[in-house]
């Protein structure tokens, strides 16, 4: 029997397909996985219960090949200071439940948020803390208490086994906790992004030339980059979920411009048409300590796709841009437009096509599994 490996996610299977689940994608190849979402509370509204439905007990099923999917139930406002004590013991409850009904005993347990679940599930265990984001920095965004959110991380760094930090960044800060951290970055999976695919239709009359960004528009985007892209007169596509919070005035005059056009949400597996329509993939973050701790998905997806990339000067960019000139960093809105201007007319060499894709086959999740396998003494 493959071991098996708990993921408990800080986000839901439903939701967009970033690295927490392709991660566990990848593992899928080497173990079993049970996938733990966020739990759901009853009174949840449906725009926020994605597919689980109207909920009063947890939710076991299967998610994929060699993956069962777990959706726990917690009290109402279980996020609320007063009711968050409990809502970590029901969840582990629900977790321990759903092992005993496989009748399986986790091989690794990896916590990707700072809550309570660590250290819980007998010492043969590996407890694994795995930091997608740096959590304190973006407590504003989530609307955490930033101290509640640094005494969690205490905690859970104290407990686990292994410490994975996306970046140089958060791999620093937690150090200063007492961890001793492994820098894991994100992943692609080239494969996805190179498959041949007709490009999506697009307005009649929308310019010929096209600049995208593949990815949530949320408070992270800095949207004076993307008016300003929309300025130099290209076309603007935009593709994946929009917060509603995110400049509402401001993102729907953008998006009502004829040279921009919003997709909306779409499935993972029919992204390929879009990468097909864009000339440039677009990276514009904003500058801030949430993202300079990051690790852009969408920078490296446009390099699979064989795409050059203008990106803000990150620091995961900044690394990236030494691997491969496909990437132009740019921090000003003039110089940002110009570069993605110059990038959307310029006609890549088919060498220089493969560059990127080579560099973007360098970190694939693929490869990201075997190092995690080795690291949680998974690999034989």
């Amino acid at each position: 029997m493959r071991p098996l490996v708990v993921v408990a996610s800080g986000v839901t299977w439903d939701g967009v397909k970033g690295s927490e689940r392709q991660l566990a994608e990848s593992l899928a190849r080497h173990t079993d996985i049970l996938w733990v979402d966020p739990p759901v509370s009853p009174v949840t509204p449906a725009r926020f219960r994605g597919k689980s439905g109207r909920m009063w007990r947890p939710l076991l099923r299967s998610a994929a090949p060699r993956i069962a999917r777990l959706t726990p139930v917690g009290p109402p406002g279980w996020t609320r200071p007063g009711v968050r004590e409990f809502t970590w013991p029901i969840v582990r409850a629900q977790i321990a439940w759903a092992l005993r009904k496989a009748r399986r005993r986790p091989a690794v347990f990896i916590a990707c948020t700072q809550h309570d679940l660590l250290g819980r599930w007998g010492e043969q265990v590996v407890d694994v803390l795995y930091g997608t984001d740096d959590w304190v920095a973006g407590a504003s965004l989530m609307n955490q208490d930033a101290n509640f959110v640094l005494r969690e991380e205490r905690k859970a760094i104290a407990r686990a086994d292994l410490v994975l930090a996306v970046g140089p960044e958060l791999a620093d800060r937690w150090q200063e906790l007492g961890a001793q951290p492994v820098v894991f970055p994100n992943g692609c999976d080239p494969e996805a992004y190179q498959a041949v695919a007709d490009p999506g239709p697009v307005p009649g009359g929308f310019p010929n030339r096209v600049a995208g960004l593949i990815g949530q528009l949320s408070d992270r985007i800095d949207i004076e980059l993307l008016e300003s892209v929309a300025d130099s007169g290209i076309g603007l596509l935009l593709v994946g979920p929009r917060e509603p919070g995110w400049q509402p005035g401001r993102a729907d005059a953008l998006l009502k411009r004829p040279n921009v056009h919003y997709v909306g949400a779409v499935p993972f597996e029919e992204l390929p048409q879009w990468f097909a329509r864009i000339d440039v993939g677009l990276t514009p973050y904003a500058d801030t300590v949430f993202n300079r701790a990051s690790f852009p998905l969408k920078t490296l997806e446009y390099l699979a796709a064989g795409l050059p990339v203008v990106s803000t000067d990150l620091p995961a960019s900044r690394r990236l841009a030494e691997e491969s000139s496909g990437i132009q960093l740019a921090g000003d809105r003039r110089a940002f437009a110009d570069a993605v201007v110059k990038a959307a007319i310029d006609k890549a060499e088919p060498d220089v096509v493969a560059q990127r894709r080579s560099v973007a086959a360098r970190h694939s999740w693929a490869a990201r599994a075997e190092t995690f396998t080795r690291l949680a003494g998974l690999s034989a």
